[in-house]
């Protein structure tokens, strides 16, 4: 794509300042660190397994290459992109519940990816980590203002967990036909989305966004993944048979990852003001430009096996906090997200006595 040069506004340089702590933010941790355990404990107390907190089930496993691109303009050309390159990445898909449900239950999709190899500065809890994730789902802005707010959301998510599995099935078909009637329109509603109402198309057709910011170097950015490959981008919105098929979403990515190789552009987003772009309010869409500053390319594989799933789904931890210090997560958002990782981390290894360790490199991969 061609890189903006003019009539555009300059980058914000990032300060401190820019940051403000939400008020009663660490009681807000302390009841989304409860909240998040106790949906991790009720899945495993059903299961005998304990997974993530959220996005517990995932729909495709997949290992790439993210190739940072050449000639990159220097406000783009920070942290991770200030040189071009080749990298290892492990890319997991997934949907939003804590747990395990039929995939007639439609919710939002997750993209996380962990890149391995990256040098450069770490934060204080990641010293000898070179690992960089970026942690992403299939809507430009999250769903509330204020972790705060977050936390009333994922109360509501806990009291449901495990709880009439049919019903959700049934309700979920309600808020998909809502969903289309808004959507006819030319509308959309982020709320009828979360609570099941995603329309039943591919995973692998999704555009991803952080949707939080993140430093990049000297600015700050958001960053979206984007299908480009042919095969890949004609999944956008295509239909998935969903019917009898708790696990037609996974079933749908082995069948293409087996058949072809897929290429997806990563994009990053400056922020240029507080106002326009904010920081604290991860709600806002920002209205910069789209650059592309990588591309990751898979080739065919497996998609997802049992191996594989014991490998990252039990093994791995996908954070924004897992990152070098040029890409720092920012805002209330991303601060209460760090010591909620953590410790729903630290409950899947004690439960389901996993070690969980950043990769150094996939020389194990290839064993599943």
């Amino acid at each position: 794509m061609d890189f903006p040069t003019r009539h555009l506004k300059q980058p914000l340089p990032y300060d401190p300042s820019y940051e403000v702590l939400e008020e009663d933010e660490a009681e807000t941790i302390a009841g989304l660190q409860e909240q998040m355990h106790d949906i991790a404990g009720t899945v495993h107390k059903d299961s005998g397994h304990a997974p993530r907190g959220v996005h517990a089930k995932s729909h495709g496993l997949l290992r790439g290459t993210l190739r940072v691109l050449d000639n990159l303009p220097p406000d783009y050309s920070q942290g991770l992109f200030a040189a071009s390159g080749e990298y290892p990445v492990v890319m997991r898909l997934s949907t939003t519940p804590g747990d395990l449900l039929d995939d007639k239950v439609s919710t939002p999709r997750g993209m996380a990816i962990k890149v391995i190899g990256v040098p450069g500065e770490r934060l204080a809890d990641g010293q000898g980590d070179v690992t960089q994730d970026f942690v992403m789902v299939n809507g430009p802005t999250f769903q509330t203002p204020t972790a705060k707010k977050f936390l009333g959301s994922v109360k509501l998510l806990a009291a449901t967990t495990d709880k009439a599995p049919g019903l959700k099935k049934a309700l979920s078909a309600a808020l998909q036909g809502a969903e289309k009637v808004i959507e006819a329109v030319g509308g959309e509603s982020a709320t009828l989305i979360s609570m099941g109402g995603h329309p039943e198309t591919h995973i692998l057709g999704e555009t991803f966004f952080t949707q939080v910011p993140v430093l990049f170097g000297r600015y700050m950015a958001k960053l979206q993944l984007v299908p480009v490959s042919p095969e890949l981008a004609m999944l956008k919105d295509q239909p998935v048979d969903l019917d009898h098929k708790p696990n037609g979403l996974r079933g749908a990515v082995v069948d293409f990852m087996t058949e072809h190789a897929a290429e997806w552009e990563l994009r990053a987003q400056l922020g240029t003001d507080l106002d326009e772009t904010p920081i604290e309010d991860p709600t806002v869409e920002w209205n910069t430009p789209w650059v592309a500053v990588a591309r990751i390319s898979a080739p065919a594989q497996a998609g997802w096996t049992h191996g594989l799933s014991v490998l990252v789904d039990d093994g791995m931890q996908f954070s924004p906090w897992h990152c070098i210090a040029a890409h720092r997560p920012l805002g209330s958002i991303m601060r209460v997200r760090r010591a909620v990782y953590a410790a729903s981390a630290r409950f899947r290894a004690e439960r389901n006595g996993t070690p969980l360790a950043e990769p150094h490199n996939l020389d194990h991969w290839q064993e599943h």
